[in-house]
């Protein structure tokens, strides 16, 4: 079981940014990651479609028999996270959502807090019931425009500062010291991000958060593999002109890549 990979999945690039973050806790762990390219967006879908396109997801990452999977997608881990461990009992499963609101509840200062994320992500209010449970004074703000920016290819430009600058002005009103990228493609986008809303502002970034909990769920279970170097296999249901550069922007050695039709 510990030579089984790691499963990861998100509906584009975005969870790639995760890949990249376990393989720096985990760097022994073999991957194996699958990005919807074909159907992305999941932010702008129904949740049954949602929840159809995960299970998608998660039953092609079964053929490579994972001890683990994570859910990359914020949407999915806000409407369908738990539809999924009701359906796959015997899969350990990780979202983003969590780690990230512990990370933002234990950084804050102010008790305000900043969540922007996709509208399926912000429209479930997954965010914002777990925040204000713990007495955060939640600001949330849907970004739609974000991921398609990212799968574009426009990391830093003119266009996506402008269009960062028009979704965060009302947040930052509130006055705000901490931020939740509650999409896996946001930091891609964190350089006009922390632009936008100042040097003081607290960016959380799940895919750290998701990894170390993903470390300490396979620790706890006796999963951590103790070999060479894992290896990564990164699949995709659609390969776009920017796919390669998303990966070349996050990872300083080539890693291979393949379309995929098997979803």
């Amino acid at each position: 079981m510990n030579e089984n990979p790691i499963g990861i999945f998100d509906s584009g690039i975005g969870g790639l940014s995760v890949v990249k973050e376990i393989i720096n806790i985990l760097p022994e762990e073999n991957i194996v990651y699958f990005g919807d390219t074909a159907r992305v967006p999941y932010g702008t879908k129904s949740k049954e479609t949602i929840k159809k396109y995960a299970e998608d997801d998660v039953n092609f990452l079964l053929k490579y028999k994972p001890k683990l999977i994570v859910i990359a997608c914020h949407t999915v881990s806000s409407y369908a996270s738990d539809y999924l461990r009701k359906k796959f009992k015997n899969i350990k499963f990780v979202d983003v959502v969590k780690p990230s609101v512990e990370k933002a509840i234990k950084v804050t200062k102010n008790k305000k807090i900043g969540v922007i994320g996709t509208t399926g992500t912000i429209s479930s209010g997954r965010y914002q019931l777990l925040l204000s449970k713990n007495n955060m004074n939640v600001y949330a703000k849907d970004c739609p425009i974000f991921v398609p920016i990212v799968e574009e290819g426009w990391f830093e430009n003119e266009i996506s500062y402008k269009i960062a600058e028009i979704y965060l002005s009302e947040i930052k009103k509130h006055n705000i010291d901490t931020l939740i990228l509650g999409c896996t493609h946001y930091p891609y986008l964190k350089n006009v991000i922390r632009k936008v809303v100042g040097e003081n502002v607290e960016i959380i970034e799940p895919s750290y958060e998701v990894a170390v909990k993903t470390k300490n769920i396979l620790e706890k279970n006796n999963l951590i593999r103790k070999n060479d170097k894992g290896k990564i296999y990164l699949y995709f249901s659609d390969i776009g002109p920017y796919v390669k550069k998303a990966i070349s922007f996050l990872f300083d050695k080539k890693i291979k890549y393949k379309l995929t039709k098997n979803v």
